[in-house]
């Protein structure tokens, strides 16, 4: 990360680099996501060369130990190419398919989010824990939305649901730093479908060793959620019930 964090932090790289796309013409990927990714891979093999990978631009390699790096070099793509907060690295390391590690660091804001299965989360080395939000009436929620067409009318029209029933949304643009928000308290709640692992991996980590209750629904079809304890019982039903939990 400390080779990574200060290029992507740099607004100058953000000009006259390359842009292609992926699933759709909103889905970017830049040249920096797959330097990032590169470069994060290389250190990592470095210092642990029979390990695995899985990274979102196409890192792949089976692992010999049982543990593997899940990596997103840049999760929040357009925000980093648009010079908007909300973008970061996600690493997560998986052992026999369970995540144990996570590790987000936001450039912008200088944050570093950690945890250890049964260690707790930390932001830049002090613990953090999510609120204790009892309310939904008053929870601030965050969310995301798809890159394709159809399924964003279908999210929209789940808000019209939603957004009542709740003090405000937030869509910051990045599903790692949405769950790390939920772990430190500066959201009460998170939902979203269409996820890929490397966007969840770390941040679920960390969510849940902060004291949020999450559950992965989308192997079912539904939307990865996240909330602060307190409320997770009526805003997993409110998201089921708005039709955000299959938008």
């Amino acid at each position: 990360l400390d080779q990574v964090v200060p290029r992507l932090a740099d607004p100058d790289m953000r000009s006259n680099i390359s842009v292609a796309t992926k699933s759709s013409m909103t889905d970017m990927v830049t040249e920096m996501d797959t330097w990032s990714e590169a470069t994060i891979t290389d250190t990592i093999a470095a210092l642990r060369p029979a390990d695995g990978f899985l990274g979102e631009e196409g890192s792949s390699r089976p692992s010999e130990t049982g543990v593997v790096w899940v990596i997103d070099p840049i999760d929040g793509t357009t925000n980093f190419l648009y010079d908007i907060p909300g973008f970061s690295i996600s690493i997560a390391a998986r052992v026999d398919d369970l995540d144990l590690i996570g590790a987000v660091h936001d450039p912008i804001r200088d944050e570093r989010f950690r945890a250890v299965q049964g260690g707790g989360a930390t932001r830049n080395g002090f613990p953090i824990h999510v609120s204790t939000k009892a309310d939904l009436g008053t929870a601030l929620i965050a969310t995301g939305f798809s890159y394709e067409a159809k399924r964003r009318r279908a999210q929209a029209q789940a808000l019209t649901i939603l957004l009542p029933e709740v003090r405000d949304i937030r869509r910051f643009g990045g599903a790692a730093l949405d769950l790390c928000s939920v772990a430190c308290g500066r959201v009460d709640a998170y939902y979203e479908r269409g996820l890929g692992t490397w966007d969840t991996a770390a941040g679920a980590v960390i969510a849940v060793e902060a004291g949020a209750t999450v559950q992965n629904r989308q192997p079912q079809g539904g939307a990865f959620v996240a909330a602060a304890p307190g409320i997770a019982t009526e805003f997993f039903a409110l998201v089921d019930g708005s039709g955000a939990n299959t938008a």
